[in-house]
């Protein structure tokens, strides 16, 4: 113990005592300037924090097998200088007249800006999340995981959780789910990734993505070495016309509630998309990312059930529990299985054992469906909420789109355009909304068009941010 309170005395298997050993080593003549510089640096850069104990000079000079006045020498140059100090009978001390510069962990994660209300799409209500249940899960997990379970995983994922997946999806969204074909991935940007490298390695080259669409499909595909090729929507769903023009053999949709647009694809647009990708030898990768939540009927389901072997579906929990936890599902066409699966093994050897066996007794225990429904029923109360304060404050505003999903498309009349000037005045206003025309190239620019995200907010706070949004026009 030191004037300053409790230090800690370092020995020299610690990783700060590793710029010594060099200058242990370093020729007879300069040895003892070397180790004075290794320990003044290792005082600068905080490697020797301030208030640690060194070792006494006998004790260091035997562990480097160097002199011990050669470890005194340096003791007392340090001390003058004042990067050590010396208390009599007490040892050798880091001073603290160096000051290290410590270096501070980032955090780039999205978070909100700080607006006074907030309309940014994509964002799922993180309060809904089941704390009580998923820590009794995380309890029963722990309980029984035998330990030879924590080891390296099947890179498809537990067999367990993919058994689990596979009964889920075909229940609830009428896939055709053969947990052999079911592979667990962190995230449907994991999933687009990895069918981005599988068909590259096979020679494509491009890949069409929906327009207006999400802005990460692109990147993501870009990623893997893939074009991304913008094909325009009409109101049944992706345009055949371009669709066949473009030349693409691979596309990726949002057939079940397409984003941004909010439109569901028509039967017969289903059936069109299918046979395009039967005629070119292609593959249809669909996006199910809100596929779960619809309000007005029960969710349209999945295009993968009309054609296992050309469409590749993928989902995740972002939306139904929190994306934080990096889970999800990708199911594969037979003759993709084995490439994507070894992929996906040199890419992360598996996701971690204990979130999937975590996952797989939620859904085993029907937590998932009665979390489903408790965010059915939250979410459908904020549409509602705002559709009635456009409705109030925007008179002959329009919503379009199926009553489903985590946010609206909102067209306002003319005289609330144009829309630079709509945008300026929201923002100046500390509501933060994003446009239809963020989302693709093909987006009409002259209407004042939104795309409204409700499901992180309360209703009242739904009424005050459409309430701010009006009051900043007027002002």
């Amino acid at each position: 113990m030191t004037p300053s309170g409790a230090a800690s005395e370092i020995t020299l298997s610690g990783p700060a005592w590793e710029l010594l050993v060099p200058a242990a080593s370093a020729p007879a003549r300069a040895r003892g300037r070397a180790l004075q510089a290794a320990l003044r640096e290792a005082v600068r850069t905080g490697r020797l924090a301030p208030g640690t104990r060194l070792p006494s000079s006998r004790e260091l000079a035997a562990d480097l097998e160097v002199s011990r006045g050669l470890v005194t020498e340096a003791y007392e140059q340090l001390t003058a200088e004042g990067y050590l100090r010396s208390d009599r009978g007490a040892g050798t001390w880091v001073g603290g007249a160096a000051r290290a510069a410590h270096p501070r962990a980032r955090d780039l994660a999205p978070r909100p800006a700080g607006a006074r209300a907030d309309f940014l799409p994509g964002t799922p209500d993180l309060s809904l999340f089941p704390r009580a249940a998923w820590a009794a899960a995380q309890r029963g997990v722990l309980a029984e995981l035998p330990h030879q379970a924590l080891g390296y995983p099947d890179p498809r994922g537990l067999p367990r959780l993919r058994t689990a997946l596979a009964e889920l999806l075909a229940r609830r969204r009428g896939v055709v789910a053969d947990p052999e074909r079911v592979i667990v991935v962190s995230g449907v940007a994991q999933a687009t990734t990895l069918l981005g490298f599988v068909l590259h390695a096979r020679g494509v080259r491009a890949i069409g993505v929906e327009d207006p669409g999400s802005p990460e499909h692109g990147a993501l595909y870009a990623s893997a070495g893939l074009d991304a090729v913008a094909l325009p929507l009409d109101g049944e769903g992706l345009a055949t016309g371009p669709l066949k023009e473009s030349g693409v053999r691979a596309v990726v949709t949002t057939p079940a509630h397409q984003f941004p647009s909010g439109i569901a694809y028509s039967a017969r647009r289903r059936t069109e998309l299918l046979d395009w990708a039967r005629s070119v030898d292609g593959l249809v990768v669909e996006d199910d990312y809100d596929g779960d939540f619809r309000y007005d009927r029960a969710p349209v389901g999945a295009l993968q059930g009309l054609d296992p072997e050309r469409v590749a579906y993928t989902g995740s929990v972002s939306k139904s529990l929190a994306p934080g936890l990096r889970l999800g599902w990708l199911l594969v066409p037979a003759a993709l299985a084995e490439e994507v699966v070894e992929r996906k093994r040199t890419m992360d050897l598996g996701n971690p054992v204990v979130d999937q066996a975590l996952l797989a007794r939620f859904v085993e225990r029907g937590d998932y469906d009665r979390q489903l429904r408790r965010c059915q029923r939250a979410y459908r109360e904020r549409r509602d909420t705002l559709v009635s304060a456009l409705e109030e404050h925007f008179p002959g505003a329009e919503v379009s789109g199926i009553a489903a999903g985590l946010h609206v498309i909102a067209a306002l009349p003319g005289r609330y355009g144009p829309p630079e000037y709509f945008l300026e005045r929201t923002a100046a206003a500390g509501v933060a909304v994003r446009p239809l025309t963020d989302y693709g190239r093909t987006v009409e620019r002259a209407d004042v068009r939104l795309v409204l995200g409700y499901a992180h907010q309360s209703p009242a706070r739904i009424r005050d941010g459409v309430r701010l949004m009006a009051q900043a026009l007027r002002a």
